[in-house]
């Protein structure tokens, strides 16, 4: 057997959030074998799988007792070129943003609005990435899986995947599936993605009148930059809830209600509301608890200035759920997933 399985292994580093927490188990799969590998070894102890990629959509509140397989496989593949449409593939474990920076280095355009996304090739259809007014659903081709309850492997279209705003069938199904490689439909002349956020106006500011998916994408990094800790520095998982979405009448009487409300009309005749809005509204900006906090910049992100636990953060979380639901009638759904 070539997976090389470790005993007791801190996950510190494994997750964007810096908490600690230990595995039982802890290993890396580099290719398919070693997933199936990982599979039988879990099956012959009776242990739990838990798939990791980057961490970085994760709160863990506990050590956890199973065996972490973290996908390290590596590897891009141009499948199919007819001068304007290129076919791509890339393996679970390619970090997301060199990925995202390589297509962009090779002319293809399509993935720049999700520049400076942290995370894996393999967890962004899990949680049907997005930014900027574009989710991985609308340059999605298909994905390889591997099916944990026959071995078996199946390969999904578009149609297949039930994306939906930070879901899909796989984040639903989380432990059927292990996703092995991933396809994406890009172009080289596509329309750029301008109108959603200040994009535009950071052009504007820059003098680019003609902007390429390249100035897209430096625009985009540096607006996140300047709005986002860096996990690096500050623990975090970025947005740590997801835009609600309301009734349209809800909308209207909170747009009464408060000056100012950010809120986004849907096709469906539904609201999007902007989570980091309520929140800040709320004045939970900046608040900070111990080293557990809400970032001073954006009151949609939790962070850790130290040694919080996940335990802490997941308690922050739920105060400022019960206070938005209190004040606005609005439910604030969790995004990252908590162990």
């Amino acid at each position: 057997m070539t997976l090389q399985v470790r005993e007791h292994v801190s996950l510190k580093a494994y997750n964007s959030f810096a908490v600690e927490a230990r595995a039982r188990r802890f290993a890396e799969a580099h290719d398919d074998g070693e997933v199936r590998q990982a599979l039988a070894y879990v099956a012959e102890r009776g242990l739990p799988l838990l798939l990791l990629g980057g961490g970085s959509n994760l709160l863990l509140t506990a050590d956890v007792e199973a065996l972490v397989l973290r996908m390290a496989s590596r590897g891009i593949r141009v499948l199919d070129d007819d001068g304007e449409r290129v076919l791509i593939e890339a393996e679970a474990g390619e970090p997301w943003h060199p990925f995202v920076q390589w297509t962009l280095q090779q002319g293809y355009v399509g993935l720049e609005n999700l520049s400076l996304i942290p995370g894996t090739v393999g967890a962004a259809p899990m949680q049907n990435i997005g930014a900027y007014g574009v989710e991985l659903k609308d340059v999605f081709a298909g994905l390889t899986a591997l099916d944990r309850e026959t071995g078996e492997l199946h390969e999904f279209g578009p149609a297949d995947c039930a994306f939906a705003y930070r879901d899909s069938r796989f984040k639903r199904e989380a432990r059927r599936w292990v996703i092995l490689r991933v396809r994406f439909a890009l172009s080289r002349s596509a329309a750029l993605h301008l109108d959603y956020g200040p994009v535009r106006q950071r052009l504007v500011e820059q003098g680019i009148e003609a902007p390429t998916a390249m100035d897209v994408s430096r625009a985009i990094c540096a607006i996140r930059s300047e709005k986002l800790p860096d996990p690096k520095v500050l623990g975090n998982a970025g947005s740590f809830f997801k835009n609600p979405l309301v009734t349209a009448e809800l909308a209207q009487r909170l747009r009464a209600e408060h000056a100012g409300l950010v809120a986004y009309p849907q096709a469906d005749g539904l609201v999007k509301l902007a989570a980091g809005w309520l929140i800040e509204r709320a004045g939970w900006k900046g608040f900070r608890e111990g080293d557990a906090g809400v970032h001073r910049l954006q009151a949609l992100v939790l962070v850790n200035y130290g040694q919080a636990t996940g335990l802490q953060l997941l308690a922050l979380a739920r105060r400022i759920q019960a206070d938005i639901a209190e004040r606005f009638a609005v439910t604030l759904e969790i995004e990252p997933n908590v162990l």
